[in-house]
């Protein structure tokens, strides 16, 4: 009787070390099933082309503006001439902000989401045949980090059809510092003289942009 016991303790225990090693073995599929997966559902990070870099030195010439109050408040940039930006576009070619025009220059981070709401709707715009002819449009591409979403902001900003010249700041945001930007979308209105018309932070109601630039354009 206890030779029996014994073989039949021994059978319950070769059939739970098999069943722990089949259990292991799944437990190994799935682990690898499950990386492969989030190997193929994982997007690739977005390529850029070789010539193209998503910050590009810039040189200010002129004072400083003083960092937008806010909307509401007072504004004493309003009539001060901003200092010129030299810089270049993604692919190097030379960009460069000054008097001239009247010139709109909006200030965009890929990762805000308002300036993702922004961008088509500045798009739509231009495209719509409605902006004035004199109103010169520049981008400034600032703050592009890369370990953020949305990144590298060329490729944002080609998939949005963004016409208007575009120029990329570099690692410190100097362009951005220079025109007193404190958030995101900034705009910043220019006479032909380069004097501060208005200047606004954050994502305007829909048609304000439009009615903001005719009634400047119109005085």
């Amino acid at each position: 009787m206890a030779s029996q016991r014994s073989r039949t303790a021994r059978s319950r225990r070769r059939r739970w070390s098999s069943l722990h090693i089949v259990l292991g073995l799944a437990a190994v599929a799935l682990i690898a099933g499950v990386a492969v997966l989030v190997t193929v559902l994982a997007p690739e990070p977005e390529r850029v082309d070789a010539d193209v870099e998503q910050y590009r030195d810039v040189e200010v010439v002129g004072d400083a503006l003083d960092p937008y109050p806010g909307t509401g408040l007072a504004d004493p940039s309003v009539g001060q001439v901003a200092p010129v930006l030299s810089g270049a576009a993604f692919d190097g070619t030379p960009v460069t902000i000054e008097p001239g025009q009247p010139t709109l220059v909006t200030f965009l981070a890929h990762w805000c989401s308002h300036c993702q709401a922004e961008v088509p709707r500045i798009v739509d715009w231009i495209e719509s045949g409605d902006v004035p002819p004199s109103l010169r449009i520049v981008g400034v591409s600032t703050s592009a980090t890369s370990t953020r979403p949305n990144f590298p902001p060329s490729n944002w900003l080609e998939r949005e059809r963004f016409t208007p010249t575009v120029m990329a700041d570099d690692v410190l945001a100097t362009a951005a510092q220079a025109f007193g930007v404190n958030g995101f979308p900034a705009l910043v209105m220019l006479d032909a003289d380069g004097s501060v018309l208005w200047r606004t932070s954050g994502q305007l109601p829909d048609g304000a942009l439009e009615e903001m630039v005719a009634t400047t354009l119109a005085a």
